[in-house]
């Protein structure tokens, strides 16, 4: 299949199809801040993201860190700043109010910041066909950026989503949209593009 590249991007024209929508870890311990706030204007339009893509047959796939209590799992994750987060059980390791999984829907589980990272993320993409991945959730810099890596590895078309994605800080939430726009120039797109690009 012959691709033009230069499709897509911040408008909402066509991209190499089919698309899955993939929601990485909107989890009680990684969300930002309640109302009031610019990123929960994100959280808000992961919502309505959803929302169109199961109005229009698209796949969605969530993603959820999950940890052992026993931290046997959770390997150099809290080397960095990132305190212990998402144990099994927990509050925090909890998709926020009214958010996750239908029942026709696949939730991947995951132990380390990539959901391609020793899960059937994979399997599932193919058995979707899936050609184009569209990624909101958390977090920009780390979680996302990682899927993001991957997925582009896996030679997928990656669109992130860059008002339906929150970072760890501006700088950080910043840099790593720079860096995804880096290895594929049409990468970052806007709620309303990707609403364009659900709807087709």
């Amino acid at each position: 299949m012959t691709v033009d590249q230069s499709s897509g991007g911040s408008a909402a024209g066509a991209v190499p199809g089919p698309v899955t929508l993939i929601v990485i870890d909107v989890q009680r311990d990684f969300v930002p801040a309640p109302s009031g706030s610019a990123e929960a204007a994100q959280i808000g339009n992961i919502r309505r993201l959803v929302a169109v893509a199961r109005a229009n047959d698209i796949p969605v796939v969530f993603i959820r860190e999950l940890h052992h209590p026993s931290l046997k799992d959770l390997g150099r994750e809290v080397d960095g700043v990132e305190p212990v987060h998402c144990l099994e059980g927990t509050s925090g390791a909890d998709y926020i109010d009214d958010f996750g999984p239908l029942p026709n829907e696949y939730e991947v589980r995951k132990r380390r910041y990539s959901a391609f990272f020793g899960t059937d993320l994979l399997t599932i993409l193919r058995g979707y066909r899936t050609t184009t991945v569209v990624l909101v959730g958390g977090l920009t810099d780390v979680c996302v950026h990682y899927t993001a890596a991957d997925a582009h590895q896996h030679d997928y078309y990656i669109r992130v989503v860059d008002d339906a994605v929150y970072g760890s800080g501006d700088d950080a939430h910043r840099a790593a949209l720079a860096a995804m726009a880096y290895l594929q120039r049409d990468a970052v797109i806007d709620t309303e593009a990707a609403e364009g690009i659900l709807r087709t």
